[in-house]
């Protein structure tokens, strides 16, 4: 039979046709309707769900009681049309509680609210429910505790996601033997507590997957846990478990996924080799000791480890290289030592992250390292590295990340020659290295098109700032304190359209702050683009950086010897958040432009000539929380209302002029209103101003010296 033609017009038996199919096409259409549609049970129990909640995301107006609830949105029937089996609502904003309405779907197998605003509790309803096999109400803001469930009767529930809530208590125990299909459980970022229960894995056969992390769950890894004899996933990091690895966990040999980081673990890891399946080992920050054993050679299938802030030391076995599969080595912050040279890199194609630092490795850096095309990040900083960088770091075109701070490398101009040619790099932290040589001025240094974070902080590297940096187009960060350069801050620096963070304190720069730098147009207006670093940056222990744009907006030329006045048009840079011109030669008054810079979060003025009155309108920088003047000639009162009477005397101290509550000299005090002082006097506040500043620039260097030690 040939199809009805498409074109009404050229077609007289279309035109036919159609007022007689019409009218049965209707009939037809409506009873198939009235066959298909859901039970006006189901589909009071889906209205019920709306009118519980306190903003429905606009269901209430798409949801019409006069239409087939299979037709609404997020909601799937079976092939009869008769029976709503799914429930699929994430990410549309509801609020309120989840209805228990929604336990009386009978033939509801697949519940899916997650990423929603949902509050309360979670209806016990739905984790007895004679049909749910999957339900997801991760993302949510859930709270209280999760009861027990005493009924014998079957739940065929599967896979439960209550992720990410606030939920609260002990984790229920016989809920899960009453489970029996269980298949997946994930409770992360809770607040659960007490111990990891054993009887997870007593009633369900094929429980596969269990992730418990950030909650509060005490003790020892229970070793009932080994009769999860299906288990491939494992995950209970960021707890607050103890006790060593118990041997029973060995016998899981299906498992993929074995993730306890950031508890108190302790002890060793040689039985993990027995994990032949393992695919990704997470034990960072615990406390286990001892070495990498040999046998973990055994683990072909290793993708990540991570072993990252123990106590583990020794040398990394040979056997290392045995595991081909390799992407991730973490063992950062341990105390292994001995030659890197002992592991064939070269047998890890896939290797992409390689993050060594803080340890004890010594020698030069193995040259196998360098056949690792894929590698993106390297991290050798604070080892015992010495030598010069080989030519072959250059085939590393894929390295975006590269940290070799605080070693003891030489030859900075061969290293930049041979690093400009690592063209994917974004990334080079190689500061506290070629102690005392010459920043390079030569020409042939090139490439680095896409750095956007160039380190080369204490180095006591002499010259002047050179000018191969005006070709790093993209650079955002340039640190390069803690040397001894000289000559002034160039003009071209402000054609570096992206550079937001300037650190150039503790050198020998000289002349009058540049009008350059006045005129940054990323300290003028914030619209850095973030992008993620391909490892943390730290900058202690404690801190660390995921991103560029983590480096506040800065201009820090404190501890050098510029001179002349603060020009007025430093009020343009209004995106700055910290600005420190301290330990300088500077003169007259603090410019009133400064008040300008209603973002500034740190100023430091301490320590130069500067003379006038601090102005009152700095009370409106609202949300600075560090400001020092202290050493100057600034005279006056301090406001003593506002922002500026916040802070303590110590930002004001060797001001002889100065005067306020917080301070000797109060205003008004004869002390005060007298114009000249007794030579005695001024003799002992210069000698104590001097002292002071002697000692605070020493404190301070030592400050820098040691926090940068951290960066990389």
């Amino acid at each position: 039979m040939k199809p009805l033609p498409h074109s009404s017009c050229n077609s007289r038996t279309s035109r036919l046709a159609m007022p007689l199919l019409g009218p049965a096409l209707v009939i037809i259409l409506s009873l198939a309707s009235l066959a298909k549609s859901c039970s006006e049970q189901e589909k009071a129990c889906l209205l019920q769900f709306v009118a519980e909640l306190s903003h429905d995301g606009g269901l209430a107006g798409s949801w019409k009681s006069n239409t087939n609830c299979c037709r609404w949105e997020g909601i799937t029937c079976s092939s009869d049309h008769q029976t709503v089996t799914g429930v699929f609502l994430p990410s549309r904003g509801l609020q309120g509680n989840i209805s228990p309405s929604l336990g009386n779907l009978t033939g509801l197998v697949s519940l899916n609210l997650s990423n929603n605003l949902l509050s309360g509790s979670l209806p016990t309803e739905l984790l007895s429910s004679g049909s749910i096999v999957l339900l997801d109400v991760s993302f949510n803001k859930l709270s209280g505790d999760l009861q027990d469930l005493q009924s014998s009767a079957f739940r065929p529930l599967q896979v439960l996601n209550i992720s990410s809530n606030l939920f609260t208590g002990e984790f229920p125990s016989t809920t899960w033997e009453v489970t029996k299909s269980l298949v997946a459980l994930n409770a992360s970022n809770n607040s659960f507590s007490g111990q990891i229960p054993a009887s997870l894995c007593v009633s369900a056969p094929f429980f596969a997957s269990l992730h418990l992390s950030y909650n509060q769950f005490s003790g020892r890894i229970p070793p009932g846990l080994s009769n999860c004899s299906m288990l491939t996933s494992l995950s209970a990091g960021n707890n607050d478990l103890t006790g060593t690895l118990p041997d029973e966990l060995f016998t899981l040999t299906l498992l993929e996924h074995l993730f306890f980081p950031n508890n108190q673990l302790e002890g060793s890891i040689n039985g993990i080799s027995k994990l032949k399946n393992l695919v990704a080992l997470d034990l960072g920050g615990n406390s286990f000791s001892g070495n990498i054993p040999e046998s973990i050679g055994k683990l072909k299938r290793l993708e990540e480890l991570h072993l990252d802030d123990n106590s583990m030391s020794g040398e990394l076995p040979y056997t290392l290289s045995k595991c081909t599969s390799l992407m991730i080595i973490d063992l950062k912050n341990n105390s292994f030592s001995g030659q890197l040279s002992n592991v064939n890199f070269s047998k890890l194609p896939n290797l992409r992250t390689l993050d060594l630092l803080r340890n004890n490795f010594s020698g030069t850096i193995p040259e196998s390292i360098y056949t690792c095309s894929k590698l993106t990040a390297l991290r050798l900083s604070s080892n015992k590295f010495h030598g010069q960088l080989s030519e072959r770091i250059g085939n590393l075109k894929s390295l975006t990340f590269l940290s070799l701070v605080n070693n003891s490398i030489s030859n900075i101009t061969g290293a930049l020659q041979i690093l400009g040619s690592c063209s994917s790099l974004t990334t080079l932290f190689i500061g506290h290295n070629f102690f005392n040589e010459a920043m390079p001025e030569d020409d042939r240094i090139d490439g680095f098109q896409k750095l956007q974070v160039l380190a080369l902080n204490h180095c006591s590297l002499s010259g002047k700032i050179p000018f191969w940096l005006s070709k790093l187009t993209n650079l955002e960060v340039l640190l390069l304190y803690g040397n001894q350069l000289t000559g002034s801050v160039p003009d071209w620096i402000n054609n570096l359209k992206f550079l937001f963070h300037i650190n150039l304190s503790n050198n020998s720069l000289i002349g009058q702050l540049p009008t350059a730098l006045v005129d940054m147009p990323m300290l003028k207006a914030d619209k850095v683009e973030p992008k993620a670093f391909e490892l943390p940056v730290y900058k202690s222990q404690q801190r660390q950086f995921r991103m560029p744009i983590s480096f506040s907006t800065t201009l820090n030329l404190g501890m050098n010897n510029f001179s002349g006045v603060i020009p007025e048009e430093i009020g343009q840079l209004k995106a700055l958040l910290t600005l420190y011109l301290s330990y300088n030669d500077f003169s007259g008054p603090i410019p009133q432009s400064i008040c300008n810079l209603t973002n500034l979060e740190s100023l430091d003025l301490s320590s130069n000539h500067l003379t006038g009155p601090i102005p009152t309108e700095l009370n409106n920088l609202h949300f600075l929380s560090k400001f020092n003047v202290s050493n100057n000639n600034l005279e006056g009162p301090i406001p003593t209302t506002g922002q500026l009477s916040t802070f303590p005397s110590s930002s004001f101290e060797g001001n002889p002029k100065l005067c306020g509550p917080m301070l000797a000299h109060h205003c008004g005090s004869v002390e005060t209103l007298l114009s000249t002082k007794q030579t005695e006097d001024k003799v002992q506040k210069v000698i104590f101003a001097i002292a002071f500043g002697a000692f605070f620039c020493v404190g301070v260097l030592y400050d820098q010296t040691v926090l940068s030690k951290f960066f990389g």
